[in-house]
């Protein structure tokens, strides 16, 4: 199993070189990945934007949106974006959608929040035909894969109809190979032959003061979500021995890829890190 890391372009009040710093360390270390989040209503650096700017500073590394709330944006425009930054980056873009659950992202950006499935359906073979059609953007040889992110029943029957893998996300009441299960069968009944790309994501924060970082941190970012804020909050990775547990946990399941997410930019975090996966 690979395993990826999440730049700190989600942790409000990071500088800019923090993003380079975690970009070129992370390449350099051996991970997988260098992923993002999205909100819109939120503190945070836009996504495709972030991973433009860490593929300048980097040369190998995967690209991954885990997730874009890829409704929120004009599908032609962002059908762009992703195959130019594929294209700079060559080809290293992996793109990662979701519907999302916040209205306030829906209602600022003029988007109807209950047709946001229905939206994010069209958007997928949109984003397809126009990469294929290479009309509009750069040409792709090969293009980026899409990976749809939710725990619902709806959002793993999508991903079986129309993507390349599924994406998990923390603060499930559901254990990680239960939510296999029922994504396996999703596969199976849309007739799928293939095997679907699995990623999982976790949040850490290391050191004495790791429990204190997460709560400030995904106690704002996940403000007004009631439990399920207290679930990703609960788990957190704050030691090495929480890391090899889920680490196994996951491999054993199947994971193809699990990334870690920061709760602070400080680039000691990733050196913690590094040591723990030592």
């Amino acid at each position: 199993m690979e395993i990826g890391v999440g730049l700190p372009a989600m942790v409000p009040g990071t500088r800019p070189g923090a993003i380079l710093d975690w970009a070129r360390t992370a390449e350099a270390r051996g991970f997988s990945s260098l992923a993002v989040l999205d909100r819109i209503v939120y503190n945070n650096y836009e996504p495709l934007t972030t991973l433009a700017v860490a593929a300048g500073a980097t040369s190998r590394i995967r690209l991954t949106t885990t997730v874009l709330l890829s409704p929120t944006r004009g599908t032609i425009t962002l059908a762009k974006q992703a195959a130019t930054v594929h294209a700079l980056s060559g080809g290293r873009l992996e793109l990662g959608l979701a519907v999302g659950g916040r209205r306030d992202d829906y209602i600022v950006t003029s988007t109807p929040y209950r047709a946001r499935g229905r939206i994010l359906d069209d958007q997928i073979g949109t984003l397809r035909r126009t990469w294929r059609g290479g009309e509009i953007g750069p040409a792709l040889d090969t293009p980026p894969r899409i990976l749809l992110g939710g725990h619902s029943d709806a959002a793993m029957r999508r991903a079986a109809v129309s993507a390349d893998g599924w994406i998990s996300g923390s603060g499930s009441a559901e254990p990680y190979a239960d939510r296999l299960t029922r994504l396996r069968k999703a596969w199976a009944d849309a007739g799928r032959q293939d095997e679907p790309r699995l990623v999982s994501l976790a949040y850490f924060a290391f050191g004495i003061n790791g429990g204190s970082l997460a709560t400030d941190y995904l106690g704002g970012c996940y403000a007004g979500m009631g439990r399920y804020a207290q679930r990703v909050i609960d788990e957190t990775l704050l030691n090495r021995q929480s890391l090899v547990d889920t680490i196994a946990e996951h491999a054993e399941a199947g994971c193809d890829e699990l990334i870690l997410f920061p709760c602070s930019p400080a680039i000691g975090q990733l050196d913690l890190l590094s040591e723990a996966l030592a």
